[in-house]
């Protein structure tokens, strides 16, 4: 069932989606060779912390930290550890705060020094389908709309969507209906409306979009070791358009 927002519940959101953008902003000043993926973690829960929210992967389902921290050839939901990441790697840092209950989630792909060619292709890639399924959300459209021209781009700069894991609505739970894939059929799926709040993350595989879960039951990985990239907003439909809601304070 589709939880449609009300104006009022949008703007209850917004402190948490602005909270959580404005988290990015502060980490990417501390992104360089050297640092661990446990000291990204350590920097997002203070900083949360202090701002009277809640990280809200902490605990979630038994993840065991407060941030997503997924480098190079990791997909989603890599658990920060004491692993230093090196000049060349990618890391996305995937942020979900919760404010009087309500949450915002958005994760953005941080270059570790100079990235390579390969790495540039695959960040870039996915910045821009994030941009092109951003562009497409207004009331009318489907689901299936935003999908297809997410893939047909992606597929066209030789890489490839990640089928397993998509987007989500958002609200007083941290995942909730629709599901939001990233690939698929023009005028299939739920139509929008407005006060329809949810997620676009396209997951953006250099190689093939065969993935693997691993033993910790969270960490998925490209099958073929390629590098994969990540970027996400939480949207609200407007009466026009849309209103992305984690974008940074200033």
């Amino acid at each position: 069932m589709v939880n449609i927002k009300t104006p009022a519940d949008i703007e209850a959101m917004r402190p948490a989606c602005r909270h959580a953008a404005d988290t990015l902003v502060m980490i990417e000043a501390h992104i360089r060779p050297g640092i661990s993926t446990d000291d990204i973690n350590d920097l997002v829960h203070d900083f949360t912390i202090k701002a009277g929210a809640i990280p809200a992967p902490l605990n979630y389902h038994g993840f065991p930290k407060s941030v997503c921290t997924s480098v190079n050839h990791v997909v989603c939901h890599g658990i920060p550890t004491n692993k230093v990441l090196k000049d060349g790697d990618i890391v996305n840092v995937d942020v979900t705060s919760i404010i009087d209950g309500w949450h915002g989630d958005t994760s953005k792909t941080f270059y570790v020094g100079e990235p390579s060619i390969k790495a540039r292709k695959v960040t870039e890639v996915a910045r821009k389908a994030l941009e092109i399924g951003i562009a497409m959300v207004r009331p009318g459209i489907t689901l299936g709309d935003i999908g297809h021209a997410i893939q047909l781009y992606v597929e066209s700069e030789k890489c490839s969507v990640v089928r397993e894991y998509c987007g989500h609505g958002i609200g007083r739970n941290f995942h909730e209906e629709p599901q939001v894939l990233h690939f698929g059929n023009a005028g299939s799926g739920l139509r929008l409306q407005p006060g329809l709040v949810f997620t676009i993350e396209p997951m953006v595989n250099l190689g093939k979009k065969s993935i693997k879960l691993l033993g910790d039951g969270w960490t998925v990985v490209t099958r073929d070791k390629s590098l994969s990239a990540q970027f996400e907003h939480t949207l609200a439909v407007t009466e026009t358009g849309v209103d992305i809601l984690t974008l940074p304070s200033t």
